[in-house]
Parts: structure tokens; sequence; C-alpha cells
């Protein structure tokens, strides 16, 4: 495919780049030609790239994603992006021009997201539901599938099961809170006060503010913990999970220590890593068009400020999800 081959208005696009890992000013905005799709690709004029905690963790050369990325600087971060289809490589047949998707791609190696257009794989995207605007959707992919994954294929959360998440109303959290709202379990979050009425809103049981109370004290016999905080967090959970009961740490860096003091105990506990999964992806859009689960964006920042953004990303404490608008 040629580039003549694109739109007229799609042959140069502005995307966000950085040339060795540091801090977030090492994000710059530069000026680079339109991707063409390879075969079983397709090129998406992107809406919205979400942001997610792997971002700035591998932009300061941290974590497994890092190892992928470090003899191939300079790189294009964001695996989460919506928007719509405006070319399609060789053999593929279930996406066309005009198509709104959403998905994780590129992960861990390739990212791209935070650019004004990206490729991605025709199996890693998912049509976007009318409801939900494209910036929004790309608030979705990686963080809604580290919530489905985690809850359903690891953890095989049940209906009517007793379910402690940590960092409830964050990124992953207001996602994970719905989702096993969804299946019928009984959901118990930790949050700041300050997101105790979001978190209602939502339907959470019952809502343990972290600052004031000792969810330890406050859960027993739990039949899973989603754990999105990790260290001495995850390690205290341990001890609200009944004996047959599992928890499921999310961050990396410290789910070996988390799961050797489970052993210990006889509990059992897991680490996972999110990986794209479209059929997974449907079923979240299914419930994002019918009204069963709400996307939460906090705020959206223009392309041109993603440093801005990956800092308050960093701070943490956030409620829903942060979104660049790369229009």
């Amino acid at each position: 495919m040629a580039h003549d081959s694109l739109p007229p208005e799609a042959r140069e696009m502005q995307r966000i780049v950085y040339h060795r890992f540091g801090e977030a000013d090492e994000l710059s905005l530069e000026t680079a030609a339109v991707p063409l799709p390879g075969t079983g690709q397709v090129c998406v004029r992107v809406a919205g790239a979400g942001l997610n905690p792997i971002d700035w963790k591998t932009r300061k050369g941290l974590g497994f994603a890092a190892r992928q990325i470090e003899s191939h600087l300079p790189w294009t971060p964001g695996y989460d992006m919506a928007g719509e289809v405006i070319a399609v490589g060789d053999e593929v047949t279930t996406l066309a021009p005009g198509d709104r998707v959403m998905g994780m791609i590129g992960f861990p190696g390739d990212g791209g997201g935070y650019a004004q257009y990206a490729l991605a794989r025709a199996d890693e995207l998912a049509i976007v539901p009318e409801e939900l605007d494209l910036v929004s959707a790309g608030a979705v992919p990686l963080a809604a599938l580290t919530a489905w994954q985690g809850l359903f294929e690891v953890a095989e959360l049940e209906p009517e099961q007793k379910v402690l998440i940590h960092a409830g109303a964050g990124g992953v959290g207001h996602f994970a809170v719905q989702f096993a709202l969804e299946r019928g379990a009984h959901v118990i979050a930790t949050a700041s006060a300050a997101n105790r009425d979001f978190l209602n809103a939502l339907g959470v049981h019952e809502v343990i503010d972290y600052a004031t109370m000792d969810f330890v004290d406050e859960c027993y016999g739990l039949d899973v913990v989603l754990d999105l905080v990790g260290g001495d967090i995850g390690r205290r959970s341990l001890h609200t999970l009944s004996e047959h009961g599992v928890l499921v740490t999310i961050p990396t860096v410290t789910a070996d220590e988390i799961i050797s003091s489970a052993e210990a105990m006889g509990l059992k506990a897991h680490g996972m890593t999110v990986r794209p999964e479209v059929f997974h992806l449907e079923e979240i859009a299914e419930l994002i068009e019918d009204g069963d689960v709400r996307v939460h964006v906090e705020r959206v920042f223009p392309l041109a400020e993603a440093g801005a953004a990956q800092q308050q990303l960093e701070r943490g404490h956030g409620r829903g999800k942060l979104v660049l608008d790369c229009r």
C-alpha cells in the first residue's frame, strides 16, 4: 500500500515520542508520516488514547515492557486507543474504512497509541458501541481487559461470592467493581472518602475508606481479592481470604513476594499480565451498550500535553481514566 492510497489529509501526523527513558519532560510532540497497514493490519485515525500506569513506568525504564523497547528507542507510547479505520491491509475482512473501533494495540513492544494515526492488528479491535464517543472509548481496552481477566479468568469469580477490590475508583478498579456486580458478587472496595459517593452510585455494597479504616479488620472469609495496589496492601490482603479464597495481584513489581507469602500461609495468590483479547473486549462493549457498565473519564488532555497527563496519572488517587484527545 502506498501513501497516495490514504486520504489526502492522512499523509502526515503528530505523535508523542521519547528518545530515552526518564521523566515526563522526555515526551515530545513530533511530526511523522502516517503509517501504512501491513497484512492483517488497519490504520486508525485516533480520537482518544487512554493512559495507564504502565505508560509512565515504561517511560522511566521500569518493568517488562521497558525491556522490550530499550533497544528500539525512539518510541511512541500508548496501548489503548479508539478511532475510525481509514485504511485496511491485505487479508483484513472483518473491518472497513469508516468503522468505529477500540483496542489494546501493540502490546508490549510496539505501542503507538499516543498519535493522530496508529496501526493495529484487525484481531485486536472491537466495534465501539454507538452510545460511547470515541474519545471516551479510548479509556476502555487495557483497564477493562485487566479487570475482566483478573476477575473471571484468574480468580474465576462466581455469583454470590464476596470480592474485595483495592483502589475501586481507579482506572481498572471502576471497571472491576461494575463487572463483579454484573456477575452477581458481593462487592467491597477500598477508596478515599472523596470517592465513596462515586462507588456507591455504581452499586458497590461496602466502601472502605483506606485513610480511616483498616480493611483487614473489616474483611474476612473473602472468596476473591483483586489487588490493584501491590506491596504491603497485597500481603496484608491475604489475611482477609477464606481458606479456599484467591488473591490476584496486578502490579508485577511485587507479585512474586505476595505469591510467596501466600504459599507460606497455605493460600492461593496469582499475578497476571493483561493480554489483548477481542472476544473479551466485545463482551465488555456489549455491557457498555446495554448500559450495565459506565466508562468514567476524569479528564481529557490534548495530545500535546501527554507529559502533564502522565504526571497526573503518576501522582495516583485518581477516579476513572485519563485520556488524550488526539484529534
